[in-house]
């Protein structure tokens, strides 16, 4: 598959370099206002080919996505340490809107993957400007909170994240909600787990968990000013699950068109990604509390999105 990729800084580069190490692509076309920055970027990937897989990896312009059948959309200004996902929205509204007539110019049947913060919001405004089948526009919404939510409490418990089953649903940002009432460890729900383990699971162990995942970001850009290789994993397994037709549950932001409390808004939920995009979203199973924090979460949202003159 010929993917795209629209903004070379750390975030498109990193999902780039993911992608041609895991062999996700045949085909990589590096696009950015700074195409001296997209040359050296697809070179520097290119070199790791022959230690990986044979990708082919080009820096190229608009006219080059001719062909792609997913185009990841990485542009806009970054994060300022302290600066909200939410934010960030007024300065890169007027990114896509120069961005995406060219992208669907060129490439009009791809699938466009946005994961520009902050991601809900620009997911919504991709949507409403491409005017293309909301299915086929996804944002990379929680996905990397759901895997920092896995990594701390696998950590804890003493089991792989990859057997741990839980889910940061809502906005990708200050507001998302630890889903911890369906959390499972192989099937076994938390309580029952640490139980059997004879281990302590405090609302303090909880608290902890959480502001680990919900102040990753901030920690990790004041320590270095932007965050990259988290997503660009992230970016490279929601390409793998579109390319392979997987049909794979990931929390992935789009617009949610079949619960009523979510419709109309883009947010993070358990959804089916394959060949075609969004094949189904999941309503979650959510005790009460969570059920108003995911409510408020897409309050939060709407009010965002409604800010914007062009929406």
């Amino acid at each position: 598959m010929k993917v795209g990729i629209v903004g070379c800084g750390f975030v498109g580069s990193s999902g780039a370099y993911a992608m041609a190490l895991n062999g996700t692509v045949s085909d990589l076309v590096l696009v950015d206002l700074n195409l001296k920055l997209a040359q050296a970027q697809a070179e520097d990937i290119l070199h790791a080919t022959p230690f990986s897989h044979p990708v082919r990896v080009v820096a190229g312009g608009f006219k080059d996505l001719d062909g792609a059948g997913i185009v990841i959309l990485a542009c806009g200004v970054g994060q300022r340490p302290g600066e909200t996902r939410l934010q960030l929205l007024e300065r890169n509204v007027e990114v896509f809107k120069n961005v995406i007539p060219q992208v669907l110019q060129f490439a009009p049947e791809a699938l466009l993957l946005v994961v520009s913060n902050p991601v809900d919001v620009i997911t919504q405004v991709v949507t409403r400007l491409s005017g293309i089948n909301p299915a086929k526009v996804i944002g990379s919404g929680t996905i990397l909170d759901t895997a920092r939510f896995r990594t701390l409490l696998g950590d804890h418990l003493g089991v792989a994240p990859v057997s741990i089953h839980g889910y940061v649903l809502g906005e990708h940002g200050d507001s998302e909600v630890l889903v911890w009432s369906s959390t499972k460890v192989g099937g076994v729900s938390i309580r029952d787990y640490t139980r059997q383990m004879g281990m302590d699971f405090t609302e303090d162990i909880k608290s902890k968990i959480d502001d680990g995942v919900r102040h990753a970001a901030y920690r990790i850009i004041e320590g270095k000013g932007t965050t990259y290789y988290g997503i660009g994993a992230g970016i490279a397994q929601i390409v793998q699950a579109i390319r392979d037709d997987e049909h794979r549950v990931l929390t992935v932001s789009s617009l949610t068109t079949g619960i009523e409390d979510f419709r109309g808004i883009c947010l993070s939920l358990p959804r089916v990604v394959g060949l075609k995009g969004i094949l189904t979203e999941l309503k979650p199973d959510l005790s009460s509390e969570e059920q108003c924090f995911l409510i408020k979460s897409a309050d939060i949202l709407k009010e965002a999105v409604t800010s914007v003159k062009m929406i």
